[in-house]
Parts: C-alpha cells; sequence; structure tokens
C-alpha cells in the first residue's frame, strides 16, 4: 500500500450570510497516496477551489465555518492553530493557485518570491535561498534564471508566471501540492509543458497532487483516479480509465458528451440548465433538474455515495484505496455512454 499523505473524511464548508449560514461543500471523503495524481472535476461552482483552500485552512472563520477531518500524514489540520498551519503551508502543504497574476506580488521581483518561501520555512542564509531558488527555476524549465531572478511578474509570459507559482509551491519539496486548474488560461503547447513539469516533480520528489479543473482531457492525459463534483458533493469517484470509458452517473455522462470529438463532426452535447447557487440546491438528488434519466424517486430522496464495483477496495501500485463509488439510485440499471480509451 502506497504511503497515504492526505485524508480528509466528510469534510463540510458553509458561508455565513445576513440570513443564516448557506452549505458550499457536503461530507467530502477523499484519500491521496505519495506519488498519485488524483483529479477532482466538475463545472465552475462546484465547490472544487473552495475545497483547495479549505485544505490549507485558509478559509477564516467566522465568515466560513467547517467540520469533519482533514488528515495531512495523520495529523488533523482541521484542529491545529494558526501559527502551526502558517508553518505547515509552502512548507508540508502548497497550492497553485489558477490566476498567477492575482497570486504573485506585483511589487517584488519573481525570483524574491521564490527564496522568501524557504527563507520562512528553513534556517538558511540568504545567499543560499537564492542558490536554491534559481535551482528550482532552472528545474520547472523557466530560461536564463539569473535574469528572470530579478523580472517582474508583468514581464513574464502567463505560462512562465504559472512556472514560478510551481517553483515557489515545490521549492520546500512539500508532501502534497494542490493545483488549482494551473493551465486553464494557457494554450496547448504550454499546457503540455506544465502537465510533464507536475509529473517530473511526482516522480522527482514523490509529491502527492490534487488537480483540480473542470476539464476531463486533461484527466484522462494526467491522473490516476478522478473524483466528479458537483453542487458542492462527490457524485462518483473511480480509476480515471473506468469512470471515463463507463460511467456511473449522469453527471459524468453529461460531462463526457460536452467534450470536442477529432473524429466525425457530432455536435456538442452540453448539458442543460447550469450549477445552482449555494442555497438552492434541489431536494433529493442535486442533479435532477438537469438530469434526463430522473424518477420521482430521484427528486424526493437523498442519494448517498455507494461503492458499486469492485466491492472491496484493492491496492494498486502508486494509489491509495481504489474505489468505485457513485451516488445515483439508477446507477445499476443505466447503460451510460462514455469514452473509447483504445
Amino acid at each position: 500500500m502506497a504511503d497515504t499523505v492526505l485524508q480528509v473524511q466528510d469534510l463540510s464548508i458553509s458561508v455565513r450570510i445576513s440570513e443564516g449560514s448557506v452549505e458550499l461543500v457536503s461530507s467530502l471523503s477523499l484519500e491521496i497516496a505519495a506519488g498519485e495524481i488524483l483529479g477532482m472535476v466538475g463545472e465552475s461552482g462546484s465547490g472544487k477551489t473552495i475545497t483547495g483552500l479549505a485544505l490549507l485552512g485558509l478559509l477564516s472563520p467566522p465568515l466560513f465555518q467547517s467540520s469533519g477531518k482533514i488528515l495531512l500524514q495523520g495529523k488533523n489540520l482541521a484542529e491545529l492553530p494558526p501559527r502551526d498551519l502558517h508553518q505547515l503551508r509552502g512548507n508540508v502543504v502548497s497550492m497553485v493557485f489558477q490566476e498567477p497574476m492575482s497570486a504573485l506580488n506585483p511589487l517584488l521581483s519573481v525570483g524574491e518570491q521564490i527564496r522568501e518561501v524557504l527563507s520562512a520555512h528553513r534556517q538558511i542564509s540568504r545567499r543560499k535561498a537564492k542558490e536554491s531558488a534559481l535551482e528550482m527555476m532552472d528545474l520547472v524549465g523557466l530560461p536564463d534564471p539569473q535574469r528572470t531572478y530579478r523580472q517582474y511578474p508583468h514581464q513574464l509570459s502567463g505560462g512562465m508566471r504559472q512556472r514560478v507559482l510551481i517553483a515557489g509551491a515545490l521549492i520546500c519539496r512539500p508532501r502534497l501540492l494542490i493545483a488549482d486548474e494551473p493551465t486553464t488560461a494557457l494554450d496547448v503547447t504550454i499546457q503540455s509543458e506544465i502537465l510533464n513539469l507536475l509529473r517530473r516533480m511526482r516522480d522527482e520528489f514523490d509529491t502527492a497532487i490534487l488537480y483540480i479543473t473542470h476539464d476531463l482531457a486533461v484527466v484522462a492525459e494526467l491522473c490516476a483516479r478522478v473524483l466528479v463534483v458537483y453542487a458542492g458533493e462527490m457524485v462518483e469517484e473511480g480509476e480515471v480509465s473506468e469512470v471515463l470509458s463507463r460511467p456511473f452517473h449522469p453527471y459524468t455522462e453529461g460531462l463526457l458528451a460536452s467534450l470536442p470529438r477529432l473524429e466525425g463532426r457530432a455536435p456538442l452535447s452540453p448539458i442543460p440548465g447550469s450549477v445552482p447557487s449555494p442555497g438552492l440546491f434541489a431536494e433529493g438528488c442535486r442533479f435532477h433538474p438537469r438530469c434526463s434519466y430522473a424518477k420521482d424517486q430521484c427528486r424526493i430522496e437523498l442519494q448517498p455515495l455507494s461503492r458499486i464495483a469492485p466491492p472491496e477496495p484493492r491496492e494498486a501500485k502508486g494509489l491509495s484505496k481504489v474505489r468505485r463509488s457513485v451516488r445515483c439510485c439508477r446507477a445499476q440499471e443505466l447503460e451510460l455512454e462514455g469514452l473509447s480509451l483504445d
């Protein structure tokens, strides 16, 4: 069994509003092993980014409230005081944010921002920290690290800024990296380079990676397992090849059907409607207003997350426990269409 780095148990997140509180994420559980890349996929508004922020303790009460356990190498982050969380962020667990221009300080050179991460967590001289920053910049493929070190974020391209964020996130060799849609705004060539870089970091440092995205094509290329989330709930979980070729939840089928295909000229088939706003989730199954397979039972009854196949978790090299789970009362009877992965 691979070493489990992150274990999340029944994580729920709510936000305070004038009328009370609204739930954003409901009873989410997941595991990530060392050297594993786990994909979390869903439309915008499904709760992916808010989950990543919660894992780092970046949702401050009393505005946000959370419950459940977040175990990082056996230590419950939900119970740690702010000072201890500060020592973990950037050191044991790091995050690559979606928009580098918002995440980087425009008043500091990018090299100094990478160096600062190391200096904050290691007893190291400024000169040694700079040398380590230059080595990491070279490792992530930034051209001419000595020159780039002195440049500011606005002087770099989008791909280079994203590499700076990755360099800062990896400078302390964290055990867990949370990557929040790091390739969304990049062209396909730069996207491919970033994905190759993440694979290299996983292989060289045995880093566990939670890859948050809305792009199932990237999940198919990069990840070993995938969690499909909708309206704050996990609706399907399993190995990538199994979920994409044989989905059990209608939402997963809808995401796959909306992907553009190279073969033929079949029109795109988008899912009707949109993700409901928090506080406006439907009764029963949250997806049923958009689901063409819904019955009366789906509109009334809450749907539990059920394990369906294989019947027991099994172990696989480089993976945490491999489960196949779905939140759909009709999963066993529906024959949903997936992708051909041949």
